[in-house]
């Protein structure tokens, strides 16, 4: 139906471009200047809080708004002129909005015949897109039938019936429970991997965008904090709220003592990206639970362990400092004991302590 690789590296940097796309509704509400780029068959995630313009953004995509400025260009044209079933988009909703009266071939049918498609073909069509969501032969089950990852697929089969050059995913796991996400979202990413579709997902949930993103681009109040990789968004965030939002984090005080010398609260780390920072200057440290580590006693930070609470692979232990910081801290199951005093330094190893931990000026935000 596609034809697209997957997941295999692309040669087409820009099939889909969003340039400099603003929808205001108020002063502080909407998108602004938003541009982002994906590549043919990969998956973008659109990722951030409520209110951070995620959906704004895929209802433009959609033509369901109209931006007051910018482009949306897929494959060198520019789509914002056309109306939604112009722009040959599918759409799956975050309520799927099936048709409980029709069975499911007639769902997934929904739409072609306005495109056109009749007779043997929309049989075609309806049977190809379920098959490639693992329904081959569900065509006349009643939706009610079916249980709640069925029904995204049948939602998703007839998204692609229509043969999309995009398809849009508006948080498609939100409705279901911790069990049946895990499981629907692991199908989910098999499929768009198979198929081999441009695909622009939706959600507030961070391990949603870094299961399914190839890209993975955080919103803050309608303006892009920063895109990249998963992996570059952990490791190396651009910002202080990219910093707080992905991941576990803490925030501490510190001071640039040199090129790679910084005093937090109170003790020395040694860190290898601080160039550039002037001597003396006041910053805001971010750490990762991972980043930390308890050690012997008078060495490090002075802490208090306040709590403790096992999570299977990981204990994580909030302990607070003299200057009253709290403090996450990730290691074994008797490294620590409530009300215990300890002393917290970064992790030996340099490659991971210098990618759990950011550094921004003080007055960053």
């Amino acid at each position: 139906m596609y034809g697209g690789p997957g997941r295999e590296p692309a040669t087409d940097m820009s099939y889909l471009s969003l340039e400099a796309l603003t929808r205001r509704f108020g002063p502080a509400a909407g998108v602004f200047d938003l541009s982002l780029t994906l590549e043919r068959g990969r998956t973008l995630a659109l990722l951030g809080p409520s209110g951070s313009g995620k959906t704004t953004t895929l209802r433009i995509l959609g033509g369901f708004e109209v931006p007051d400025a910018g482009r949306i260009v897929v494959d060198g044209d520019d789509v914002v002129p056309l109306r939604p079933e112009q722009r040959r988009f599918g759409m799956v909703f975050q309520h799927y909005a099936l048709f409980p009266h029709l069975d499911t071939g007639e769902n997934v049918a929904f739409g072609l015949a306005s495109l056109g498609v009749q007779g043997p073909e929309t049989e075609r069509r309806v049977a190809q897109a379920l098959a490639l969501v693992d329904l081959a032969g569900y065509e006349r089950r009643k939706i009610g039938g079916l249980s709640g990852g069925q029904q995204q697929r049948v939602a998703l089969a007839r998204a692609l019936a229509p043969e999309p050059r995009v398809l849009l995913l508006d948080e498609p796991l939100s409705n279901l429970d911790p069990a049946l996400r895990e499981r629907t979202r692991r199908e989910l990413r098999s499929l768009i991997r198979r198929v081999g579709i441009t695909t622009v997902i939706v959600t507030h949930e961070q391990e949603d965008a870094f299961d399914l993103g190839d890209v993975v681009a955080v919103l803050r109040e309608g303006r892009l904090e920063q895109a990249g990789v998963p992996e570059v968004l952990y490791r190396e965030p651009a910002t202080p709220f990219v910093a707080g939002f992905i991941g576990r984090s803490s925030w501490l005080t510190g001071v640039i003592r040199g090129s790679d010398t910084l005093e937090v609260e109170g003790a020395e780390w040694r860190l290898g990206r601080l160039e550039g920072r002037p001597a003396g200057a006041r910053v805001r440290v971010m750490v990762r639970p991972e980043a930390l580590a308890f050690s012997e006693k008078g060495q490090g930070i002075p802490v208090t362990v306040a709590d403790r609470r096992f999570a299977g692979s990981s204990t994580f232990y909030l302990v607070t400092t003299a200057r009253g910081s709290a403090v996450e801290v990730s290691a074994g199951p008797e490294a620590a004991a409530l009300g215990q005093k300890a002393w917290l330094v970064p992790v030996s190893t340099p490659a991971d302590r210098d990618h759990l931990v950011a550094v921004f000026p003080e007055e960053a935000t």
